[in-house]
C-alpha cells in the first residue's frame, strides 16, 4: 500500500464526505449541538483520520486495524444519519446521498484491509 494517504481515493472520498456531513450538521436543531451533531462530527472526522494513521504504519496488521476502525466509524455515522432522518432533522435526499458515499467508502476500506491493496490509489495525485 502506498504510504502517501492523500493519493488514496478512499481518503479523498472520506474527506469529501466530511465536508458534506459538516454541512448537514448545521441543519440540526440547536439542542443537538452537544449531542448528536457532536457525535456525527467525531465519527466523520474519524474516517479519513484513521485511514491516514493506518497508512503511516509499517506493519500490515496495524494498517488493517486502522482501516477497520475507519469502517466502524463509517457504520456509526450511517446509524446517526438514519436517526436524524427518523427524527425529521434531515430529509431523505440528504441522508441517502451520504449513505451512498458511506457504502462506497466501506467497500473500499474492506479492500484496504488486505495486504496487496493498491487499487484505490488515485492516478491524478
Amino acid at each position: 500500500m502506498e504510504s502517501n494517504y492523500k493519493k488514496l481515493i478512499v481518503w479523498q472520498k472520506a474527506m469529501s464526505l466530511t465536508t458534506n456531513v459538516y454541512g448537514l450538521v448545521k441543519k440540526l436543531p440547536r439542542e443537538e449541538n452537544y449531542a448528536l451533531s457532536d457525535q456525527m462530527r467525531r465519527a466523520v472526522v474519524s474516517i479519513p483520520s484513521n485511514i491516514a494513521e493506518g497508512c503511516g504504519r509499517y506493519n500490515q496488521n496495524e494498517k488493517s486495524f486502522f482501516m477497520r476502525v475507519a469502517r466502524g466509524s463509517a457504520t456509526e455515522l450511517e446509524t446517526q444519519l438514519l436517526i436524524c432522518k427518523n427524527l425529521g432533522y434531515l430529509n431523505d435526499e440528504d441522508v441517502q446521498t451520504s449513505i451512498v458515499a458511506l457504502n462506497e467508502i466501506i467497500k473500499m476500506l474492506r479492500g484496504l484491509e488486505k495486504p496487496t491493496s493498491r487499487k484505490f490509489l488515485s492516478s491524478t495525485n
